[in-house]
């Protein structure tokens, strides 16, 4: 095997001999010969492999790199050389990644005795995350999956000797019982489940909201008459959230009747009401829906202290829910006046699911001088006002004994229960 060089000093191999001949052109760096050849950086010269047959690729005519085109320049016909790797190669198959159950943020060991509380624990873990991707929450289905969470942790608590999963198996339990009220409270029936559904007017924290702004009125109310406190709840309601609000003749003569004007005249002379510049009072009670009047109670306004902390949802369901009961039909067609109108809104605040005035044991009923400061009357007075409404079809089985007043609520308002 001989070597040459080409018209411009290019080595190449002419195939002739069985050696291997390695040399250095001018100008040139070394290279391996065997099998091997690149264009010179000159364009046109054929380069020639070891069988002797020249190549007349495109990049070998043009003198563009071999890489650059997909084709190879070196090499030999009976064996060709493979492409540049574009990455290190792969040491094996990738390994897959282990998908470890877990319930509540905690991992389930793939060794934990007994089975059944492994797969407990594991299909448990997958129900959560089921819930969790429902369109529309089920408070049923939600407080049995704390049942069964309170369950297999106290027992993976047991198997383990783990203090943190028994805590975290109370926390489950009070989350189910918890979870098993509010479904209660909104379904209106009672935990055992007995007695009829009930469609309530107001949850149980809107219940609370209530029963704020009522001991707010209570205490609060700058004139002592029944008329003049029934107009401070129903403005106050009106007024709660950003101390104004909007009122019609329409909503003024029905809660006062024919002491509209009389009392809107002493609230603004009290300096608990302002009405605008140019209305007076009989102008208010002229407004119609499409041009209500707008009051201001200056004890509500942003820059005072905020005796409320409702939003404004709760606060138009607390004034829809008051106005249902001072306009209900029955105590509208018995004439009931501002006293009797305002025990109608106490007790309903102050009653429990099941329709029973106040707490239970020693504690059932209410406080007798609570209810009447509240409803602007003397103790002895309530029994009277309870009797009417009793008449009205709003109470049963009213009882004034011992400083108390007790009862339940009639059937028919169960819906308006502020949920005790």
């Amino acid at each position: 095997m001989s070597a040459g060089t080409g018209d411009r000093g290019g080595l190449f191999v002419d195939g002739t001999g069985g050696g291997r001949t390695d040399g250095v052109a001018p100008g040139g760096t070394r290279r391996a010969a065997a099998g091997m050849g690149r264009a010179p950086a000159g364009g046109g010269a054929a380069v020639l492999f070891s069988d002797g047959a020249p190549s007349h690729s495109p990049a070998a005519a043009s003198g563009t790199p071999a890489e650059s085109t997909g084709v190879p320049a070196e090499g030999t016909r009976s064996t060709a050389l493979p492409r540049a790797r574009t990455g290190p190669p792969r040491g094996g198959s990738r390994r897959e990644r282990k998908s470890w159950p877990k319930v509540a943020q905690r991992i389930v060991p793939d060794d934990l005795q007994p089975e059944v509380l492994r797969l407990e624990l594991t299909e448990l873990g997958d129900a959560f995350r089921a819930y969790q991707r429902r369109p529309e929450p089920d408070l049923a289905v939600l407080a049995a999956l704390h049942d069964r969470k309170a369950r297999a942790f106290a027992s993976w608590a047991a198997v383990t000797g783990d203090a943190s999963l028994r805590e975290e198996a109370e926390r489950a339990a009070t989350a189910a019982r918890t979870t098993r009220e509010m479904n209660a409270n909104r379904r209106g029936v009672p935990l055992d489940g007995e007695g009829p559904a009930v469609e309530r007017l107001l949850t149980r924290g809107q219940g609370v909201h209530a029963r704020t702004v009522l001991e707010h009125v209570r205490l609060g109310s700058p004139l002592p008459g029944a008329e003049a406190r029934l107009a401070v709840l129903m403005l106050t309601l009106r007024a709660a959230r950003a101390g104004t609000g909007n009122v019609t003749g329409q909503d003024l003569g029905g809660w006062l009747q024919d002491d509209a004007e009389r009392v809107l005249r002493e609230l603004v002379d009290a300096g608990w009401l302002r009405l605008p510049e140019d209305v007076s009072a009989d102008d208010a009670l002229t407004s119609r829906p499409e041009e209500p009047t707008q009051v201001t109670v200056p004890s509500l306004l942003a820059a005072g202290p905020r005796p409320f902390v409702f939003g404004k949802v709760t606060r138009a369901r607390l004034s829809g829910w008051a106005q249902k009961v001072v306009g209900d039909r029955k105590l509208r067609k018995k004439k009931a006046g501002a006293a009797t109108r305002l025990l109608a809104v106490y007790t309903a605040a102050h009653s429990r699911p099941g329709g029973c005035l106040g707490g239970v044991g020693e504690d059932a009923g209410l406080a007798l001088d609570e209810v009447a400061q509240f409803c602007g009357l003397r103790p002895e007075q309530v029994a009277e006002h309870a009797a009417l409404l009793a008449a009205a079809g709003w109470l049963e089985d009213a009882d004034t004994a011992d400083g108390r007043l007790r009862g339940r609520l009639a059937e028919r308002v169960l819906p308006l229960s502020g949920l005790l």
